[in-house]
C-alpha cells in the first residue's frame, strides 16, 4: 500500500475544496474499488490525499416523493437491495443493487461509488504484485491491449470509445483525426471523411505527395506489422477534393470588408488565405515569381509533386475569390508601409531562400541545393558531374540527391553532420534515396573543397562528435584529428537555408531571433509590429510542408480573433458515432498498399509523379487494417444500466446531468465531473405503470463484474408494447441504449417470433473481438427474455 494522507470529511463542501487544493486528491465512498487500487499499485501515480466521504452525515437516504424517488449517494447498495420504498417503486433498482459481487462488499460499497468506478478491464486492473503494472490506452498508453491480448469477458462488443487523441493524430502536426477520417471512408462516405481532413489541411493532395509521414511513425500497428499507409490515403483524398474543388473551395455568400495582404505564396500563405477568405474577409496574396506556391512550384521536384496539382489548388484558391498579385516584389514594387496603409492586416511568409555561407575552402565552386532544383532544366543539357556530392541533412538535400541521380549522375554521395537518427528528413525519404543507391555518409561535416584551379576533385571530410548542445542548439563539434577524403566533380550545398529580409528598409524592420529569423508571438503570430503576423519557414527556418499549413493556419486564426471574428467551419461534420468502430477482418491484414515506384528510367524527370495512384478498392483495403485506436473496456457498474434506461438525473455539489449524459458521454466519469465535483444524489422519476427488470450474467453465479446485463423498463396496454426503454451493460465501454430496438417492439404485440428478433437486432451493430463473440448470443437471449417477461 503506498503512502497518502487520509482525510474524513464532514460536508461536500469541505471534500470539494480539498480535492481542488490538489489535482493528486481522491474520494473515497465505499473502498472497495479504491482501495484495491492502492494496493495493488494498479496505477503509476498514486494519490497524495484521499479525502473519505462516508463520514458525511446524513446522505444515506432512500425516500419516496410525490413524482420520483431521491438517494443519497451515500446509500449502501445492500440497503438499497433490501429497501422496502424501492422494492415497491423501482424493484429493477433493488435486482442491480442485490447484484452487485458479495455481501461483505454490497454492505461497504455505495451507489455513488458504484456509478462512478473504474473500468471492468483486467489490463487495466492489472497488479503491480503480478509482475508489473499494464500501461493501457485508459493509464495514458497508447494502446488498447485488448485489441490483441486477452478480450473473452470485461471488453466491447460494439467498438471502442476515444480517451485521448490517438498516436497518429497527435504526431501530426495538424492534429487531423485521422481514425475518424479512416472510419467515414470505410462507410464510404468521401464527403464526410474530406470535410474532416479540410478542418486542418486544405491541401491534402499536395501533402499526401510530400508529407514526411509523421503519423506513420506513430501508428500502433509498428508494434505488430507495417503502418496503415496514411499518406497514401491522404494523397487519394486530396485528388478527390480538388477534383470536387466547387464544393470544399467555395466563395463565402459573406464579406466581412476586412482586407488582409499575404505576402508569399508558399505552403502558410496560401493556407492563411484559404482559412481567412473562409471567413468572408478579403485576400489579395503578392509575390515576386511568376507561378504561386513558393517552394511547393520551385523547390520540390515535379516528379515528386507534379505541379498541375499545385496550379490546380491555386486555381481553387482564386474562385474562393482570393486575389494573387504575381511578378510583385515587396520593397521594390511596393513597399511595406504601402501595404500597411491598403489593408487591415499584412502576413509574411516569405520563406527561407537565401544562400548561407558556410565559409570553408572553395565553397565559391559549389552549388546553392535551392538554385539547382529551381533551375533543373538547365542541368538537364549535360553540366552535371559523374560524382556529386550533396552536403545536407534534411529533406532538401534529399530532393537534390534524388534528382542528381535522376539526372543521370553514375554516384551520388550525401554528407551530413547528423546521426540517421538526428537527420532532419523525413524517414521514408532517406529510404527513398537509399532505394536509388544513393549513398549516406553520417556524422562528418566539411572542411574544405579539393580543387585543381577550378575544377572540383572532392571534398576533405571530418569527423563530427555532435551536433546540438546541452540547450539542443545547433553547436557541432568536430574531431579535427581525424579526417577523410571523398573524390567528386560537383558540390552541392543543401544546409541552412535562411531567410532574406533584404526588402525590409532600415525604416521598416522586424524584430529578428538570435537565428536571424522573424520573431512572433508565438500564440498570436504577431511581429514586433503591431496588425503585422509571419508565419512559414521565415520564422521557423526550414521545415515541412504540412508545418507551413499549420502556421498559416494559426495566424489566420489570431487574425481572425483580431478582427473580432470567431472562426467557424462550415465543413462541420455531424456528431460522431459513439462508438469507434473498426474492420475485424481487416485489422487482421498485415501488409499496407504502398505506392509502387517507378524507376528513374521509367517517368520523365519533370512531369511525371514516381509513384502511381491507389485506386479506391485499395484504398478501402488500407483503411480497414486502421485499428481506430480506443478503449474497449466496457463500464463496470451494475446500477448504470438501470440508471440510464429510467431517466435518471445525477445531482452534483455543482449541476444536474441527465444519466445518459453522466455515462455515455465518454468511458471515464472523470472526464464528465470536474476537479472537486462530487455526487451527491440520484433522482429517478416515476414508473408506474411500467414493468421493468434487470437480468445479469457474469462469472461466478452474478458475484462478479457483469459479462451481458439488461435493463428494461415496458409500458404495456391491451398486450401491445406503447413504450420501451431497453440498455446493456458490460458490453460496451459504457451503458449501451438499444434505440432501434425499443423503436422496433413499439406497437408490436410481443410473442417468441418479435422478442427473438428483438433480440437480433440488438446485434445488428456488433463488432465483436476475438474472443468475445459469445456476447452476441448472451445478448440475444438476455433482451429476448426481457421482453417475453413484460408480457407475462
Amino acid at each position: 500500500m503506498r503512502d497518502f494522507q487520509h482525510y474524513n470529511a464532514e460536508s461536500f463542501d469541505e471534500a470539494s475544496e480539498r480535492l481542488k487544493e490538489n489535482e493528486k486528491s481522491v474520494a473515497i465512498s465505499g473502498g472497495t474499488d479504491l482501495v484495491n487500487l492502492l494496493k495493488e499499485e494498479i496505477l503509476e501515480e498514486a494519490p497524495d490525499n484521499v479525502i473519505n466521504l462516508k463520514t458525511i452525515k446524513g446522505v444515506d437516504y432512500i425516500k419516496a416523493e410525490k413524482n420520483c424517488l431521491k438517494i443519497g449517494a451515500l446509500a449502501k447498495l445492500a440497503d438499497i437491495s433490501e429497501s422496502q420504498v424501492i422494492l415497491k417503486k423501482l424493484p429493477i433498482l433493488s435486482k442491480a443493487a442485490g447484484s452487485v459481487a458479495t455481501p461483505i462488499i454490497r454492505n461497504a460499497a455505495t451507489i455513488g461509488g458504484n456509478i462512478c468506478q473504474c473500468t471492468a478491464c483486467e489490463h487495466y486492473r492489472f497488479s503491480h504484485n503480478n509482475g508489473g503494472r499494464k500501461i493501457c490506452y485508459r493509464k495514458g498508453g497508447k494502446e488498447c491491449l485488448a485489441l490483441h491480448e486477452k478480450n473473452e469477458f470485461h471488453h466491447s462488443v460494439f467498438g471502442g470509445m476515444k480517451i485521448h487523441n490517438s498516436p497518429c493524430t497527435d504526431n501530426c502536426p495538424a492534429g487531423i483525426d485521422i481514425p475518424a477520417y479512416m472510419e467515414r471512408l470505410r462507410n464510404d462516405d468521401l464527403d464526410g471523411a474530406a470535410k474532416i481532413i479540410m478542418k486542418k489541411n486544405p491541401f491534402a493532395s499536395l501533402t499526401g505527395r510530400v508529407c514526411a509521414r509523421f503519423c506513420q511513425e506513430t501508428c500502433n500497428r509498428n508494434n505488430h506489422d507495417e503502418p496503415v499507409a496514411i499518406r497514401n490515403v491522404e494523397r487519394y483524398m486530396g485528388d478527390y477534393i480538388l477534383e470536387n474543388s466547387e464544393k470544399y473551395y467555395r466563395n463565402p455568400n459573406k464579406n466581412s470588408g476586412k482586407k488582409v495582404a499575404i505576402v508569399g505564396t508558399g505552403p502558410a500563405g496560401l493556407s492563411a488565405a484559404y482559412f481567412l477568405r473562409k471567413e468572408g474577409h478579403n485576400v489579395a496574396i503578392y509575390d515576386r515569381m511568376g507561378e504561386a506556391g513558393g517552394m511547393l512550384q520551385y523547390a520540390i521536384p515535379a516528379y515528386r509533386l507534379p505541379k498541375n496539382y499545385v496550379k490546380n489548388t491555386v486555381d481553387a484558391l482564386k474562385n474562393m475569390g482570393i486575389e494573387f498579385v504575381m511578378n510583385t516584389e515587396i520593397g521594390t514594387d511596393i513597399s511595406p508601409e504601402k501595404l500597411e496603409e491598403s489593408f487591415d492586416k499584412v502576413f509574411y511568409d516569405t520563406g527561407a531562400w537565401k544562400k548561407p555561407v558556410i565559409g570553408i575552402d572553395g565553397e565559391e565552386l559549389t552549388v546553392f541545393g535551392l538554385d539547382f532544383l529551381m533551375e533543373v532544366k538547365n542541368w538537364m543539357k549535360g553540366k552535371l558531374g559523374q560524382d556529386v556530392l550533396v552536403v545536407g541533412g534534411g529533406n532538401v538535400a534529399m530532393d537534390v540527391a534524388s534528382t542528381a541521380k535522376r539526372l543521370g549522375a553514375a554516384n551520388v554521395t550525401l554528407i551530413c553532420v547528423e546521426s540517421e537518427e538526428e537527420m532532419p528528413a523525413g524517414k521514408n525519404e532517406i529510404k527513398r534515396c537509399r532505394e536509388q543507391e544513393i549513398e549516406i555518409i553520417n556524422s562528418y561535416g566539411v572542411s574544405k573543397v579539393i580543387r585543381d584551379g577550378d575544377k572540383i576533385k572532392g571534398m576533405e571530410l571530418v569527423k563530427c562528435l555532435s551536433v546540438y548542445d546541452e540547450n539542443n542548439r545547433y553547436a557541432p563539434v568536430y574531431d579535427l584529428n581525424e579526417k577523410e577524403v571523398i573524390e567528386g566533380d560537383s558540390i552541392f550545398l543543401a544546409v541552412g537555408q535562411s531567410v532574406d529580409l533584404s526588402f525590409l528598409d532600415e525604416k521598416y524592420q522586424l524584430d529578428l531571433t538570435p537565428r536571424g529569423l522573424v520573431a512572433i508571438d508565438e500564440k498570436t503570430y504577431m511581429t514586433s509590429k503591431k496588425g503585422v503576423y509571419a508565419g512559414g519557414d521565415m520564422t521557423s527556418g526550414p521545415a515541412t510542408v504540412i508545418n507551413a499549413i499549420v502556421s498559416g493556419h494559426g495566424a489566420a486564426d489570431a487574425i481572425n480573433k483580431d478582427f473580432g471574428v470567431e472562426a467557424h467551419d462550415e465543413c462541420d461534420v455531424s456528431e460522431e458515432p459513439p462508438f469507434l468502430k473498426f474492420d475485424a477482418v481487416g485489422i487482421t491484414r498485415k501488409d499496407a498498399a504502398e505506392l509502387p515506384l517507378r524507376l528513374p528510367n521509367e517517368c520523365s524527370l519533370d512531369l511525371e509523379d514516381y509513384y502511381t495512384d491507389l485506386n479506391w478498392e485499395q484504398v478501402k483495403e488500407e483503411t480497414s487494417r486502421c485499428y481506430n485506436c480506443g478503449c474497449l473496456a466496457v463500464n463496470p457498474s451494475d446500477i448504470s444500466p438501470v440508471l440510464v434506461a429510467l431517466d435518471a438525473i445525477v445531482k452534483t455539489t455543482e449541476r444536474d446531468i441527465k444519466a445518459v449524459d453522466f455515462f455515455t458521454k465518454t468511458p471515464m466519469v472523470d472526464g464528465v465531473l470536474n476537479q472537486g465535483e462530487l455526487v451527491k444524489e440520484i433522482e429517478i422519476p416515476a414508473w408506474d405503470n411500467y414493468k421493468g427488470s434487470y437480468d445479469k450474467l457474469s462469472l461466478r453465479d452474478g458475484k462478479n463484474f457483469a459479462l451481458v446485463s439488461v435493463a428494461s423498463a415496458y409500458k404495456v396496454e391491451d398486450g401491445k408494447i406503447v413504450d420501451a426503454r431497453i440498455v446493456l451493460g458490460g458490453v460496451a465501454p459504457v451503458p449501451y441504449p438499444l434505440r432501434e430496438v425499443e423503436t422496433f417492439v413499439k406497437g408490436k404485440e410481443i410473442n417468441e417470433a418479435v422478442a427473438v428478433q428483438a433480440g437480433r437486432l440488438a446485434c445488428e451493430n456488433a463488432v465483436p473481438l476475438r474472443e468475445n463473440a459469445n456476447k452476441l448470443q448472451q445478448i440475444t437471449s438476455a433482451v429476448k427474455n426481457s421482453l417475453l417477461n413484460a408480457v407475462q
